[in-house]
C-alpha cells in the first residue's frame, strides 16, 4: 500500500477502512496496521457515523420538473408536514399524523407523486379508543391510503374516555416512513417555504 493512496482514499474520498481494504485487496487489519504505523488519524465515531448515513442510499426519487398542479401539490404537502408532521431531530423519521382523511390522502399522494417513495418502508400506527371497531378502523385507513395491513404496527387503543367525550370518529392515524434523508429533505423544504412566504421570518 502507498501512504499518499491511502490518505486519499480515507481522507478525500470518505472510504471506509473496509472499504480501503477490498479496493487495495487487503485485510481490513492490514489497512489498520498501517493507518497506525504511519499515525494516521481516523474518524471519531460522530464523523464515521456522519460519513456512513452520507454514503446510504436514497429510498426516494424526488421528482423534477413539476406541473403547476404537482407544485400545488408539493406546497401543500410541505405545509401539511409543517403543521401536523413530527419534526424533533431525535425522531427524525417522517411521521404525518391526522384524524381527517382528506388531509391524509393529500400527504399520501404528496408521498408517492414528488418522491416517489420505497412501499415497504410505509407504516401505519392507529390511534383510537376501546368503544371503537378496531378491525373496522383499520380496514378504512389500509384503504384509504393503500398501504397493506401487514404494515400496520399494534394499535394503540385507549381505555380511558368519557361516553359523551370528544372523539375522533375515524381515530387517528400516522403515516410513518423510515428514511431520515427524506425527514432531512422535507425540512429542508419547509424553511425553503418560510423563507418565501412567512414575513416574520
Amino acid at each position: 500500500m502507498e501512504l499518499e493512496e491511502v490518505k486519499k482514499l480515507y481522507y478525500l474520498q470518505g472510504l471506509s477502512i473496509k472499504e480501503i481494504a477490498s479496493h487495495q485487496k487487503v485485510s481490513w487489519d492490514a489497512v489498520l496496521y498501517f493507518m497506525r504505523k504511519h499515525k494516521l488519524a481516523r474518524r471519531s465515531l460522530k464523523e464515521a457515523s456522519a460519513k456512513k448515513f452520507s454514503h446510504k442510499p436514497l429510498s426516494f426519487k424526488k421528482k423534477e420538473n413539476l406541473t403547476l398542479e404537482e407544485e400545488k401539490l408539493c406546497l401543500a404537502g410541505v405545509m401539511l408536514y409543517w403543521a401536523e408532521g413530527a419534526k424533533s431531530e431525535n425522531y427524525s423519521i417522517v411521521d404525518f399524523a391526522n384524524s381527517d382523511p382528506a388531509m391524509v390522502s393529500m400527504f399520501m399522494d404528496f408521498l408517492r407523486t414528488i418522491f416517489q417513495i420505497d412501499e415497504k418502508r410505509l407504516r401505519l400506527h392507529l390511534y383510537c379508543y376501546a368503544d371503537q371497531n378496531v378491525e373496522s378502523l383499520v380496514s378504512f385507513w389500509c384503504n384509504l391510503t393503500k398501504i397493506p395491513s401487514s404494515q400496520l404496527t399494534k394499535p394503540y387503543i385507549r381505555q380511558d374516555f368519557r361516553e359523551n367525550g370528544r372523539k375522533m370518529t375515524n381515530g387517528l392515524i400516522h403515516v410513518r416512513y423510515s428514511d431520515k434523508k427524506l425527514w432531512l429533505e422535507i425540512m429542508k423544504m419547509i424553511e425553503e417555504y418560510k423563507l418565501r412566504y412567512a414575513s416574520i421570518v
